[in-house]
């Protein structure tokens, strides 16, 4: 005799992002708005748990990201960098984001940036791990951690030449200009 057993999935309480899934469409919201939605790390552990849901969920069939407020994510929570007391924490930041966007982009569903306001460095970061990248007209993107002296930690030197090739990946990257959504689009974003 079969016995049928229900799958139930447990969603865990989020501060700083939440999840909804509504007709196979999951989407995810990162509230900082008041830090526009700066990655901290309480926000980057967050994203490893809704991936980890996202890759359970049979209700998700598509899983779209994006933030609360004014922007999608304006970067890495440079507050939180500056308090760290040492290189080899700033390492385990880095490799922390590098770990959660590589867990993004390893889905097994296709996954969205509906990007808006900024997209800078960790935010950029974010939508490049993502499947595909909708940007508003007044989205502004770009990975300016080059003007503090930091390279792109979070996968982003890897996955922006792939899209854009490597010429203009490294304008971008050396340079640290934002870019608008409409020339993003003409890069072949």
């Amino acid at each position: 005799m079969a016995h049928e057993h229900e799958f139930i999935l447990e969603i865990p309480e989020f501060q700083y992002l939440s999840y909804e899934v509504e007709e196979g469409v999951a989407l995810v919201t990162l509230r900082r708005p008041e830090a526009l939605n700066a990655l901290s790390q309480d926000l980057l552990r967050e994203l490893a748990e809704v991936a980890e849901v996202l890759a359970q969920d049979p209700e998700a069939r598509v899983a779209i990201f994006t933030g609360e407020g004014k922007a999608f994510a304006a970067g890495a929570d440079l507050k939180e960098i500056a308090a760290l007391k040492d290189p080899f924490m700033a390492r385990e930041y880095a490799l922390l984001g590098q770990q959660v966007f590589a867990e993004i982009a390893a889905l097994p569903i296709p996954t969205i940036a509906a990007i808006h306001g900024y997209a800078l460095g960790g935010g950029l970061e974010l939508a490049l791990a993502c499947d595909l990248r909708v940007a508003a007209k007044e989205a502004k993107l770009g990975l300016p951690e080059v003007g503090l002296g930091l390279i792109p930690g979070f996968g982003g030197t890897q996955r922006l030449p792939r899209l854009i090739g490597r010429g203009r990946a490294l304008d971008l990257i050396f340079t640290g200009r934002h870019v608008s959504a409409e020339e993003a689009l003409s890069l072949a974003w």
